[in-house]
This record gives C-alpha cells, sequence and structure tokens, in this order.
C-alpha cells in the first residue's frame, strides 16, 4: 500500500542519516573508558597533590606568623631590659648622665634598626654618631654590658675595646671590668698600660728575632 511504501522510505531515510551520524563521530575508540579511567585516576591524584601543598602553604604561613609574634614579643621584652641595664651601666661609666634606645621603625619592629641616644654628664643629648670617638667606644661597651647583664657568660673575649679611651675612661672600664669578674672570665686584647694592671694573668707576644715571635706569662698575685 501507498502507507507501507511510505513507512519504508522514512525508514530508510532514517537509517541513512544515522549512517551519516555515525561516519561523522569517526571510529569508535574501545578503550575510551579505560583511558578516560586512567587519566581521572592521574586528575584525582593531581588535586589531592595541589591540596596537600595548598595546605602546607597554609601552615607554613601560620607557624610564620606565630614566629613573628612571639618574636616581637620577646624582642620588645629584651628590649626594655636591655634599655634599663644601658641606663644603669651608662651610668656606671660616666658618673651619670642619661641614655635612649630608639627604634628607626616602630611599624616593623623586626626589621626596625636602633638609634642610640646619650648624653654624658654637663653635655646635651646626642646621637652616638655625634660623640667623640673616646665617648663612642665608653658607650658601645656599656651597651655591650647592658646586654651581657640580660644573660651573663662565664667567658667574654674583649679586643682593644679600650683603644680609643682616655686614661680616666679606662679607669671606669676597668672598675666595670672588675664589677663583673667575680661571674665572668675576661680575656683583654689591649696595648693599655692601665687596663693590664687589672689582669690576673698577663700573656705578651714579643719579636725578638725577625719573624720569630715569643710568648711572655706573666702570673700576678692581686688584681
Amino acid at each position: 500500500t501507498v502507507s507501507t511504501e511510505l513507512d519504508e522510505i522514512d525508514l530508510l531515510d532514517n537509517i541513512e542519516k544515522l549512517k551519516a551520524d555515525i561516519a561523522a563521530i569517526g571510529d569508535v575508540n574501545l578503550k575510551a573508558i579505560k583511558t578516560y579511567q586512567e587519566y581521572k585516576k592521574r586528575l584525582d591524584f593531581q588535586i589531592t597533590q595541589r591540596d596537600d601543598i595548598q595546605n602546607s602553604i597554609k601552615s607554613a604561613y601560620q607557624a610564620i606568623q606565630k614566629i613573628n609574634d612571639t618574636s616581637r614579643d620577646e624582642f620588645l621584652k629584651t628590649f626594655e631590659r636591655v634599655k634599663t641595664n644601658f641606663q644603669e651601666v651608662f651610668t656606671q661609666l660616666f658618673g651619670g648622665g642619661e641614655t635612649e634606645l630608639r627604634l628607626t621603625d616602630e611599624t616593623d619592629i623586626l626589621e626596625s634598626g636602633i638609634d642610640i641616644i646619650a648624653r654624658p654628664p654637663g653635655k646635651r643629648p646626642q646621637n652616638i654618631t655625634q660623640l667623640s670617638g673616646g665617648e663612642r667606644s665608653l658607650v658601645a661597651i656599656g651597651l655591650l654590658f647592658a646586654v651581657f647583664k640580660i644573660k651573663p657568660s662565664p667567658f667574654c673575649v674583649l679586643d682593644e675595646v679600650d683603644a680609643s679611651l682616655d686614661e680616666a675612661n679606662v679607669l671606669r672600664f676597668t672598675n666595670l671590668i672588675r664589677a663583673y669578674s667575680d661571674n665572668t672570665q675576661f680575656v683583654i686584647i689591649t696595648h693599655n698600660r692601665r687596663t693590664m694592671e687589672i689582669a690576673d694573668v698577663m700573656y705578651g707576644v714579643t719579636m725578638e728575632q725577625a719573624g720569630m715571635s715569643k710568648i711572655v706569662t706573666k702570673k700576678f698575685e692581686h688584681r
């Protein structure tokens, strides 16, 4: 019948369209499912690694922040103690006067520098760079001992720290050494006779012949 013939024609047309669609798809990859599973496995592994790295970075930043916070707290505590000690030692060395330690950048304490302001007796406050050579040396010695007082060491080496001191300041320096020498052994490299006088043992190096050094040892009964 006519209807049957039309149905057959439509069916044939559909078959041709399906063939064309299949041809457009191309060859079927029979390993597509397996390949997909392999790529998905690799992707899942990389996502896991990415998450681990991101978590590690986050933990590292948190640890750094905690360390920075602790460092700031400890620095400020120590800084205040050094300021107090510095004033005490400065007064001891200069027989009076005032000192001040200032942070150059209070917004970034861990990267900040420190300005040293000193006012020896009878003088106006000055930055350490404006003091005389002897005064600078004495201020530096005072700051060294201010830090030293916080955590004293049983052993301390000082290399010609008295080189710029006049006789009066050498006396102040040696008195400071005496005050600390009960608990700390000092090794002082010096050319100053006044400093040598406070030693328990003195080691000297001489050159009696060219190119030949000789060590001389002298022990003293009293300081």
